[in-house]
């Protein structure tokens, strides 16, 4: 949610999210109401009622994001990976039955994987 909202501040179109007129920064920080925005579970999940989830959603905009996580993000964004612990890439990959982690670079091993031969070259 932070990068996200964020966003508008680091690229210099605003000098705060909730100045953005297409963010929810203003509803979800502010209780404004905005037709098209509905309340995130993770928003939702930040208290009890929508005040203190407000008050929460506010202090997580009190001090910008460290410049290695931002490169973080990009980074999982870019390559179409996870960003998160182990645990959950684990359930990540086992919901969507792929891999979700940076793969590495070059060919695997001879003999890792099965051999294209036989039928396929005759």
């Amino acid at each position: 949610m932070r990068y996200i909202e964020l966003d508008p501040v680091r690229v210099g179109m605003v000098g705060h999210p909730g100045a953005c007129r297409r963010s929810s920064c203003r509803a979800n920080a502010r209780g404004e109401e905005d037709a098209p925005i509905r309340p995130h579970p993770v928003f939702a999940a930040l208290g009890g009622d929508r005040r203190t989830c407000a008050e929460r959603y506010r202090e997580l905009f009190r001090h910008a994001l460290e410049p290695g996580e931002v490169d973080r993000i990009r980074a999982a964004t870019k390559g179409n990976h996870a960003l998160g612990n182990d645990r959950f890439a684990a359930q990540l990959a086992g919901v969507l039955g792929r891999r979700v982690t940076r793969g590495k670079a070059g060919c695997p091993p001879r003999g890792s994987e099965v051999e294209l031969s036989g039928e396929w070259f005759k």
